[in-house]
This record gives structure tokens, sequence and C-alpha cells, in this order.
């Protein structure tokens, strides 16, 4: 079976007229670009049903805190929403005085004057300013040639700079030959630099050239030779900021983002979790937190996550996926046994030598970093969890550090339990699995009482026991006090066992503190190891507690 129909494509996009290929010697990000979110105007206009006045006003608050300077609130000529926003963000003082708003218009005359009269009294504004460059554009929609096209570019940028002396303003302005990536190159840059000699931009006043990815034609690669072709060849370079504005149709407006910069650009347009028209605009948490992750300030605040990803579906009535890069539910979760295994042992290593610098297997960056906990959003089980992650969650939320072959033992009965109940299991009822199976079980034996006396180095006990509701008391000697208790056992039921295993260790750090004891046996009957716990403040009384387990569990068996 094959798909029949895809000799009716071909490639819509246009390779630069010379190979431009110096972005890719360059390893790596090295710089947080300018950032500009869009989510308040093609986020909000990708939604089935827009945002409110007051979810956009809080939306506005939340791009503010996360640190963003240049905020797109939306195209204030398209509907009486959009303006009434803008507005509200202007009269109410809302707009702190390092943030920029930026509005969106058409480079047609009424629509430019409109926008203009929405944004009196902003004291920090850009102008943005587009129009359809594309040669699919330019012959089905508007059935213009490219001088007609050059000219609508041409006519915009001239309305808005007049404009902008007339209002007394120093408003800044933005240029986008929309569709640039179905747009022939040189003549992108014809329109650009057409645009740049009526605005004329300084050092002190730059014009943004932003360059979309308004449908994604190619590979990243062919973007970056783009972006590099327009930033090598576009006049008053040094005075101007090439804005990247990546959508994400063939999924790889993140490979678009990174590579142009890499090629030359200096701005980033795009928003929270890729929301936008159809497949989204690139994700700016994924770009800003890839550089994170190689150690550079993205100068961007995503610490609390969790708060950013519960304000965004509040607002927007979007999900954030849980295997969204960074910020979904279960990017830092790990099932897999030998996948928690590594991660335990790699926070043990990170724990023990204070590394300057985080290297832990699986986990590209801290959870920390973005406001995740270990126990609650790393270590996950469920049936296909092994030993390293129960143990790992045993020991870091309630102190339990088992012997290696008891993980092991506790590893198999999680997993078992996860399989019947066909769920993934908690922190706390992996804890009361570990007490059902390995902590003070008393069938078919309980040791109720023991008294000791110790003379030249031998432990002499006497154990009273109970089994199957009978008592008997029976007495032995032994070179510990669970030694002997252990041959008292053995000779007064004809056990046979050995203890292979034996551990304690505190449980808390205060004077009155209680302690765990451990206890291995290997049953001579099978050969197998069987397991116990017991916590006593008595340490004895522990250590006997967790052999009388052991041995019922062998019993059991």
């Amino acid at each position: 079976m094959v798909m029949k129909n895809a000799v009716k494509y071909k490639k819509q996009y246009f390779m630069p007229p010379e190979v431009c290929m110096d972005w890719a010697k360059k390893e790596a990000v090295d710089k947080a670009p300018v950032w500009c979110s869009v989510d308040l105007r093609d986020g909000n206009q990708a939604l089935v049903v827009p945002m409110t006045l007051d979810q956009k006003l809080k939306f506005f608050q939340l791009l503010v805190d996360i640190g963003f300077k240049e905020i797109e609130v939306g195209f204030p000529a398209a509907s009486e929403t959009e303006y009434t926003f803008l507005r509200t963000l202007i009269e109410q003082n809302l707009i702190p005085d390092d943030v920029t708003i930026q509005v969106l218009t058409q480079a047609r005359e009424h629509i430019i004057k409109k926008t203009f009269d929405a944004v009196k009294g902003a004291k920090n504004v850009i102008v943005h300013v587009y129009n359809s460059t594309s040669l699919a554009q330019r012959e089905q929609v508007f059935r213009k040639s490219k001088e007609e096209i050059l000219e609508i570019a041409v006519a915009g940028a001239k309305l808005l700079k007049d404009l902008t002396e007339e209002a007394g303003a120093n408003y800044r302005f933005e240029y986008s030959p929309e569709s640039f990536t179905g747009t022939e190159p040189e003549y992108a840059l014809e329109v650009c630099n057409a645009v740049l000699d009526v605005w004329q931009p300084t050092a002190d006043r730059k014009a943004i050239i932003n360059l979309p990815v308004t449908v994604q034609h190619s590979m990243p690669h062919v973007y970056a030779q783009q972006i590099e072709y327009m930033s090598k060849n576009m006049k008053y370079r040094e005075n101007v900021l090439i804005s990247l504005h990546p959508h994400n149709d063939r999924g790889c407006g993140v490979a678009d983002t990174e590579m142009g910069l890499l090629a030359g650009a200096d701005r980033v347009e795009g928003t929270l979790f890729g929301n936008g028209e159809r497949t989204g605009n690139v994700d700016i948490i994924t770009v800003a937190m890839n550089m994170f992750s190689q150690g550079i300030d993205p100068q961007l605040d995503f610490s609390d996550m969790n708060k950013i990803t519960e304000g965004y579906e509040a607002y927007t009535g979007m999900k954030v996926y849980e295997r969204s890069p960074y910020s979904g539910q279960l990017v830092f979760a790990a099932f897999s046994g030998s996948h928690q295994d590594a991660i335990a042992k790699g926070m043990k290593w990170i724990d023990e030598k204070a590394p300057d610098c985080w290297t832990v297997p699986y986990l590209p960056i801290d959870p920390r970093d973005v406001g995740r906990s270990y126990d609650a959003d790393v270590i996950r089980i469920n049936s296909q969890s092994g030993k390293g992650g129960v143990g790992y969650i045993l020991e870091k939320n309630y102190g339990l550090d088992l012997p290696p072959k008891m993980r092991e033992a506790m590893g198999y009965a999680t997993k078992d339990a996860s399989d019947v109940l066909n769920k993934e299991l908690q922190p706390e009822e992996i804890f009361e699995l570990f007490k059902e199976k390995f902590e003070n079980v008393t069938t078919p034996f309980q040791v109720p009482e023991v008294h000791y006396r110790k003379q030249g180095g031998v432990f002499s006990a006497e154990v009273h026991s109970i089994c199957k509701g009978e008592h008997l008391v029976a007495f032995a000697q032994g070179n510990g006090s669970l030694n002997a208790v252990s041959n008292a056992l053995k000779q007064a039921y004809g056990l046979e066992y050995s203890v292979v295993t034996y551990t304690e260790h505190a449980l808390e750090r205060s004077s009155s503190s209680r302690a765990i004891a451990y206890v291995g046996i290997e049953s001579k009957r099978d050969g197998k190891l069987y397991w116990g716990a017991g916590v006593d403040a008595d340490i004895t009384h522990a250590s006997i507690d967790a052999l009388v387990t052991a041995i019922n569990n062998s019993l059991n068996a």
C-alpha cells in the first residue's frame, strides 16, 4: 500500500542564489536572543474560543512575570475586542516601563491609522506591518506583480513613518514579508531593503525585519541558508534586528529557530508551549530551556513551570502535552527499571561529589530548576520499574536504606502489585506494600518476649514464642542476642536456615529515634533468600522482629 498522491506535491521553497553555510560551522547558540511573545495575538487567534478580556490581562501579567520585554498584544484594528484589550492595558497603566508592546497591522492605510489610534498613550511601541510576498500569494491571492507587491510594502512603511512623526512618537518599526519561506530570497531581500530605505534605521532606533516561517516548506537547514543570505546582504544591517517567526507545520519549529539564530538572527517571536495557527508557533520554552541546559542564561524565568502551565491552561483552554519538552508532566519521569537505577545512582554521585555541572543520566536538566521534585516527577513506579527506583523512593521519602538483595525482592513485590492493580503506585502505596510484605509479619510465628543473659561473651536467650496459637519457651546460646534467639527458634521448631544479611540504621536523628533492622535468611528447604524488617526504639527488638518476619516469609512462601 502506498500513498498515491505524492506526485501532486513539490517543493515550494526557493534556495538563495548563493550557498550560505557559515552557520553550519557554529556549534551552538551562545547567547539569548531578544524574545517577543506572540501568545496574545498569534496564539489567541488560533483558539477555538478566543480569550476573554480578563484572561488576556492575566496572561499578559504572566508573560511579564516570565521576563518578556516585548509582547505582541494583538491586531487592534481587527476587532473591538482587540482594541479594548489594548486600551485597557494603556489606560490602566498595566504595561511596565521596561516592556514594549507590539501591535500588528496590514500594510493598508485605514488599518494602519486605526492601529495608531489604539496605541495612543503607550510609552514603548513596536508597530508591526506586513504584506505577503510569496509566489503562491502573488499569483493566487493578490494577482499582482513583484513590483506591485513591493509598492504595497513601501507605501505601508511610508505611512508608518509619517503617522509616527505626526503623533510626535518614537515608535519602533517592524516589517514582515509574510510567507517568507515561499518567497524567492533575492526578491524578499529587495522588498526588505526598500522598506529599510524608507525607515532609515539608526543605532538608537533599530528597525526589525521579521522573516517568518509562515508555513513550513523546507528542512531547517534550508531556512538557515535563507536567513544567512538575508543577514549578509541586508542594507543597514548594523541597525537592523533580524527576527524569526517559525510555525511548526513540519514539526521543525525549534530546529528552524536554533539554526536561524546560528545563521545571524537576533530576535525570536514565538509562544508558550507552541500555541498558534495550525500546528502552532515555535515553543519559546523549548528554545530557551535548550539554551539553559547548555549553560546559557535565556533571560526568561521558567523556574516555576507548574505555575506557568496552570496559568496557560486556565487562560487558553488548551492542555500542555504530557511529553512537551521541559514542561510536560511526564518529561522527567522514569518508569524503566534500568533508567531508574541509573538516575538513582547519578543523584547519589551528585550528592557525594558535588560537581560543578549537572550530568545525571537520563535527566538533561535538574528537575528542581523548573520547580519539579524527584519523588513526584522523576522516579515513577509501575510494573516496568525495578529495584533502583523502588529503593530510591523508600530511601528519599521514608529514610529506608534497604540492602541490595532486599531492594531486589521489594522491586519484584512492587512489580507484581502494580501488575495486579494495573496502575502506577504512589510513594505512600509503595511504603504500605513494604510494611505489608517485610515488616512485622506475625504468622505463623510471633515472639512477644525475650530475656537475655550475657556471661563471658556468650549470650543466653529465653525466647517466648507463639506458633498457631501454642505458646512455647525455648532456651539457647549464641555469639550475640540475635544469634541466640535464632538458635532457640531453630531448636524449638526444627527450622533450617542461615542468617546471611543483617544491617541496621536509625530512622531519625533525635536521641529518641527509632531504628530499623533488616534480616535476610537463606532457607535450607529451597535455597532462596527471604527478608524481614523490624522497627523499634530498641535495635535489639527491631532485629528480632526482622528475623521473625523473614522466617514467616520463608514458611509462607
